[in-house]
């Protein structure tokens, strides 16, 4: 026993872990839990629905013209497994502790409160930046759309643009509808996501059934053009590894690639959200595991295929960088799958939002359950056993940041939020790993450790080349929560108050 108490300390401080059997049993008290109703399809959906967006309708020529060319499919292969190092922990953990919070919990059980809450911080910066970037772009699209038809919204209603001060209707109300949908219930949420993936995935199928029809085999030559070193930026406004180690990435060539895998790296974000949805699935230790990688292996095969696609339609140095899979058909004379394509585009981009705002109020919600945000936004509806309070708080605010803000120069925050998480989930499945052998795991990561080591340093990488003002966005971030998690969080968490109640009843006795 004595053995025991004397690894208390440890446990009673910043980094005191919160059992795996806790998290799991908190899940079953009625007030706070989480209705169980997804299976592995519709995780799968989920995860398919979050990470085809805009990238694999925009990112893919964009990366293509300026730095990979035809080979920008390797880059695609390469971001493909860096993420697939990352998603072998995920599914490791979530079939460990199948609990709302993806990361945050992982981090709770393994690291501890503070590395917990630090990454639970950054978790909702990072997905509620993305829904609202995300939103914006939806509205750009059906802008377009409405432009076409001939009907233009007034420039007060159509968001920030070039100085001009303005607020964006569409994007909000886009927010405000998906949090509807998010109260009423998962199930609801499913079936609309369902709906959309299916069409989303049906027009990704037909620009490669049709595309494949009008590839001219010459546009391929070369298909890793010659190296050109760029100049790289300047001030805070250039990357970080080359602020310091006056490294500058280059263009095509080998290295081309490995930059293209750096940037489109971002069109597969979305996969860790399938995590957060835990606790909703009905044999989670099963069917989470098989949701991130098959919603990762099904978007690696078409991001690439549509890449293979549109270089072989036209010369990757004419592609355009604002629609270039758009433009590629019209270029080669059909312009009707020009506009299929921006009504995929904006189509996929709903459940993108939706599944976005979904991850951060599990997130949120678990987080306040544990008592490091106010308790009472972890209460479930009597009906729809949703975290409504949550939903609706967060669907408001980033409405509000979706309507009022120009929010390009932050979406990179979101970039590197995510590959921060990438590391510490990394990190935690070696230590819970080591520290409790004894779970049951029905999924296991393979060739442990060097998978998680190989996980942390490709994202330390890929973070390495973000921009160094990027980098500084991200410290004032976790200083602001370091200040909430002082005068908050450390008070009114509920593992340090029962470790409290253990001591007291300790001394006492």
């Amino acid at each position: 026993m004595s053995t025991h108490q004397d690894s208390g300390p440890a446990q009673k401080g910043l980094f005191r872990t919160k059992t795996v059997e806790q998290s799991i049993r908190d899940t079953e008290d009625p007030e706070f839990a989480l209705k169980k109703s997804l299976s592995a399809l519709d995780l799968t959906v989920f995860g398919i629905g979050v990470i085809i967006g805009t990238g694999i309708f925009v990112l893919t020529g964009k990366v293509a013209k300026e730095t990979a060319g035809p080979a920008t499919a390797l880059g695609f292969v390469v971001a493909g497994i860096v993420c697939g190092l990352a998603a072998l922990c995920y599914a490791e953990f979530a079939s460990t502790v199948p609990v709302a919070g993806s990361a945050y919990t992982f981090s709770y059980a393994s690291l501890g409160e503070l590395p917990a809450w630090i990454i639970g911080w950054d978790l909702i910066l990072e997905l509620a930046l993305a829904a609202a970037v995300v939103s914006v772009g939806w509205s750009g699209y059906i802008r377009s759309l409405l432009s076409s038809a001939g009907f233009d919204l007034p420039q007060a209603l159509s968001g920030t643009h070039g100085g001009k001060f303005g607020f964006d209707i569409l994007a909000a109300l886009l927010v405000l509808a998906l949090t509807a949908i998010l109260v009423v219930g998962m199930k609801l949420s499913s079936r609309v996501t369902n709906v959309i993936v299916a069409v989303k995935v049906t027009v990704v199928l037909l620009i490669i059934i049709v595309g494949a029809f009008l590839i001219t085999g010459a546009n391929y030559k070369p298909f890793i053009p010659p190296a050109e070193h760029t100049g790289g930026g300047n001030g805070l406004s250039a990357p970080l590894i080359q602020v310091i180690a006056g490294f500058t990435p280059s263009s095509f060539g080998i290295m081309g690639i490995f930059t293209a895998a750096a940037v489109v790296f971002f069109a597969f974000i979305g996969f860790d959200i399938v995590a957060t949805a835990a606790e909703e699935t009905r044999n989670p230790r099963r069917d989470v595991p098989r949701g991130i990688m098959g919603s990762l292996v099904i978007c690696t095969v078409l991001y690439v295929a549509v890449t293979v696609v549109v270089t072989g339609m036209q010369k990757y140095s004419k592609l355009t960088v604002d629609a270039p899979l758009a433009d590629a058909f019209k270029s080669v004379g059909h312009p009707f799958w020009a506009g299929v394509i921006s009504f995929g585009a904006a189509v996929g981009l709903t459940s993108v939002c939706m599944i976005l705002l979904l991850g951060q109020t599990r997130v949120f919600f678990a987080m306040s359950r544990d008592g490091l945000l106010p308790r009472t936004f972890s209460r479930v509806h009597p009906k729809f056993g949703t975290p409504h309070r949550s939903t609706l708080l967060l669907g408001v605010i980033v409405a509000a940041v979706a309507g009022f803000t120009s929010i390009d120069e932050l979406a990179e925050l979101v970039n590197i939020g995510t590959l921060f998480a990438f590391i510490v989930v990394a990190i935690g499945v070696v230590i819970l790993r080591r520290k409790r052998p004894d779970l049951p795991r029905s999924f296991r990561t393979p060739l442990m450790p060097f998978v998680p080591i190989a996980s942390v340093a490709a994202s330390l990488w890929l973070m390495l080349n973000l921009p160094a003002e990027t980098w500084l966005r991200f410290a004032i971030w976790m200083v602001v929560g370091m200040v909430v998690y002082a005068a908050f969080g450390r008070g009114h968490s509920r593992l340090g108050m029962s470790l409290k109640k253990e001591r007291s009843g300790g001394t006492s006795g």
